[in-house]
């Protein structure tokens, strides 16, 4: 990898993990619809549309590997789903694939998968239950990585990523938490791994109260350094009530799950 392209490198992940990758590969090109300031050594900056022809021509020029932020990361209407995540996502890998890139890290999430029962445990391979139509994206974005993967060659890693905020909050959060140093390591494996087809992972820490098996992680080399066990006790006696309804509250989606839900991310994780 010689140029590395982050998309929505002014989100909420994408902030801090733009200086996890400073100096990592020679170019890191950033790009998303605001202001991301000066270029810092060795980056390239874009202000961009993903749902725009013409801009996603521009910013995969040149680019080697792609990590895949951009878009809406809470539920939100169809119509907005559709246009960014669905088709922009698309959109973007179709020139990509015309761009001459070779791999692809998306930034899948938990919520394509966040209809199963607490206590279930999951490792990728079984059949996704989306917990609202910000997951049934994700969903469709896991499909199209196979599909490229299988059709034109791309090598791509499908990241279910969960909650990527500084702490865990609640019980939940506990099981799915993953640092930024954790969740970069993950986007390097992808960038990196020789022979990469197409594989789906949980972005997660070491954490021991977890519903998720991350096997396939481990096997192409991820090993976690950080863990949301440093917190149990804090959050076991915190008092914080978890957002959500009876469904919600049943399911490892959570909050996503409740009738009408409509996210903030600041209170229940972008992913």
């Amino acid at each position: 990898m010689r140029r590395v392209l982050l998309t929505g490198a002014g989100g909420g992940i994408g902030k801090r993990m733009r200086p996890a990758l400073a100096g990592i590969y020679p170019i890191l090109r950033v790009t998303d619809m605001v202001d991301l300031g000066a270029p810092g050594l060795g980056e390239e900056v874009e202000l961009a549309d993903l749902t725009r022809a013409e801009d996603l021509a521009r910013i995969v020029d040149g680019v080697d590997g792609i990590i895949h932020l951009g878009g809406i990361s809470v539920e939100q209407d169809w119509e907005d789903i559709l246009r960014t995540n669905i088709d922009g996502t698309y959109r973007l890998y179709e020139a990509a694939y015309k761009a001459g890139v070779k791999r692809i890290v998306f930034a899948s999430s938990n919520h394509a998968v966040g209809f199963y029962p607490r206590g279930q445990i999951l490792d990728g391979s079984e059949r996704p239950r989306p917990d609202c139509r910000y997951g049934l994206s994700k969903v469709f974005g896991e499909a199209l990585s196979q599909y490229f993967a299988d059709n034109y060659g791309l090598g791509i890693l499908s990241i279910r990523i969960g909650w990527c905020f500084e702490k865990p909050e609640t019980q939940r959060t506990l099981g799915s938490w993953v640092s930024i140093r954790d969740l970069t390591q993950l986007c390097r494996i992808g960038l990196d791994t020789p022979d990469l087809h197409h594989e789906i992972v949980f972005g997660m820490s070491d954490n021991s109260r977890t519903w998720w098996d991350n096997k396939t992680a481990r096997r192409l080399g991820y090993t976690p350094e950080d863990s949301s066990d440093v917190w149990a006790t804090e959050v076991d006696t915190s008092g914080v009530p978890e957002p959500g309804d009876k469904v919600g509250l049943a399911v490892q989606g959570g909050p996503f799950a409740s009738n009408g839900y409509k996210g903030d991310p600041s209170r229940v994780g972008a992913r």
